[in-house]
């Protein structure tokens, strides 16, 4: 039976990831925060392990018997100063460099589609730094890069509820963003299989002025869709920049994602319209 830590375990990714591994009859040991965000994870989990990655004393021993370790390890919203290079490139470091110690004979690690391409971006540029770093650490790797999760499609079901959809740009773009329990199954692949480098995406792809008008017929309301310029969007991006870098840097995230196409080879079968209107029953 293999052994495996999961790091991020109580995030959206993480905790399906959790299942997944659990569900194949491996051991698990989840790496959390906080004692108090273990229950999402408490049935499926063989043991936890309360740690930050950004306090590298506190995963002392963490990878001990673990053949692989996976993180999901990321920064979205900006907690007790964190930046993203403290979190996804130093906290994932510290991580790696514990998994050596203890001997670990892999990791598998989620990174941004493109991500080679889209390294003047702060969120993607601390990802890509740890891919070197895993790179060249001598470990076996796998590194996966997912479109976009259903959980930030999300939003347009929340845009819709208030009755209008913001997109930036003319929405024709497109996307195929996949559910957290199909990209689960792809990590739990990666796992077992030998593959360095996985671009992953859902079942679906479609532009976004699509997937806002689903938004709207899952509600069952009228279509209400602005389409804000891009230029005026980068123009706010520079200016908040200069205010709050994080959130100056996740706008010009949002934004490239949004107005370039984001397609990559398909995975899964959970389709968009019944994560909306999960989405809808949980907001009644």
């Amino acid at each position: 039976m293999q052994r495996v830590l999961v790091a991020g375990a109580t995030g959206y990714l993480g905790g399906f990831v959790v299942k997944e591994i659990a569900n194949r009859g491996y051991w698990v040991r989840a790496l959390v925060r906080s004692a108090s965000r273990e229950e999402k994870i408490h049935d499926s989990a063989d043991e936890i392990f309360e740690g930050e990655v950004t306090k590298p004393e506190s995963l002392a021993g963490v990878c001990d018997g673990m053949d692989v370790v996976f993180s999901s390890i990321g920064i979205t919203r900006q907690k007790d100063g964190l930046t993203f290079r403290d979190v996804d490139y130093r906290g994932n470091k510290n991580l790696l460099e514990e998994a050596l110690r203890a001997g670990s004979g892999k990791f598998v690690y989620v990174s941004v589609f493109n991500g080679p391409a889209l390294r003047h971006l702060d969120i993607v540029d601390a990802h890509e730094a740890f891919v070197d770093e895993l790179a060249k650490s001598g470990m076996e790797f796998s590194v996966l890069r997912p479109t976009g999760y259903f959980s930030d499609m999300g939003e347009l079901v929340k845009m819709a509820t208030g009755g209008r959809v913001w997109l930036i740009g003319p929405g024709t773009n497109h996307v195929n963003p996949i559910h957290g329990s199909d990209l689960a199954v792809t990590c739990v692949d990666a796992i077992e299989g030998s593959t360095t480098e996985i671009d992953v995406g859902g079942p679906e792809t479609m532009a976004w002025n699509d997937a806002a008008r689903l938004a709207f017929t899952v509600l069952d309301r009228p279509v209400r869709i602005t389409h804000v310029p891009v230029w005026l969007v980068w123009s706010v991006v520079r200016v908040v920049r200069v205010f709050n870098r994080h959130q100056g840097e996740l706008l010009a995230f949002f934004t490239t994602m949004s107005t370039t196409d984001v397609v990559a080879p398909t995975f899964g079968r959970r389709r968009l319209v019944d994560h909306f209107a999960d989405c809808r029953e949980e907001s009644r």
